[in-house]
């Protein structure tokens, strides 16, 4: 589902939209959609030859055109939110698996997406650290941007949704407030159901 939304696979039968507009399926059309959709995979996606700063730096030149001064201006402001400033030299070999994530959001971000899409994005990273991109995801959504988070650690999910979904085994068992979805019977017997 997120490689559909992202613009990354196109759906075999039915139809994906979103604000109401329908996705598009061609791969012109699909170039243009993927610039306005930001995407943090739960496997790491950073260039490993290239270090923190110029792991950002790349997609704002060769993806979305700017100047390499416009794009070192731009790349200041998630180095100093996501507390990376002093590790902007590094390559990700050299970076926290927290620190590696929180580069990956900030990359993603800095295209102003109008739709961010987050595999697990605590998977993997110590408690401390999973606080903090928890911390930095419910400002993300304060400020107004859109976040689709596929997650299994509830307590994330909690922190930072407003709307739920829990999907199993290709079906819709129930959609609404974390409070809502978490006491539904469906959920609950499906949850139940996998832990035998």
């Amino acid at each position: 589902l997120l490689r559909i939304l992202a613009g990354l696979d196109v759906p075999t039968a039915g139809r994906v939209a979103f604000d109401g507009v329908p996705l598009p399926r061609d791969e012109a059309a699909l170039r243009g959609y993927r610039r306005t959709v930001g995407t943090v995979f739960q496997a790491y996606n950073l260039f490993p030859h290239l270090t923190a700063m110029e792991n950002l730096l790349l997609p704002l030149v060769h993806v979305h055109g700017l100047s390499p001064a416009a794009a070192r201006d731009r790349v200041r402001e998630p180095l100093e939110r996501f507390h990376l400033a002093a590790h902007a030299h590094k390559r990700p070999a050299e970076l926290s698996g927290g620190q590696k994530k929180l580069l990956e959001i900030g990359r993603a971000l800095m295209a102003e997406p109008r739709l961010l899409l987050l595999d697990e994005p605590a998977a993997g990273v110590n408690p401390t650290l999973a606080e903090e991109i928890g911390d930095h995801l419910r400002k993300i959504v304060a400020e107004g941007r859109t976040i689709l988070l596929v997650e299994h650690d509830m307590a994330l999910v909690q922190r930072i949704s407003d709307h739920v979904v829990v999907l199993a085994a290709g079906r819709l068992l129930a959609q609404g407030t974390f409070d809502a979805v978490r006491d539904d019977p469906a959920v609950q017997d499906a949850y139940l159901g996998a832990r035998r």
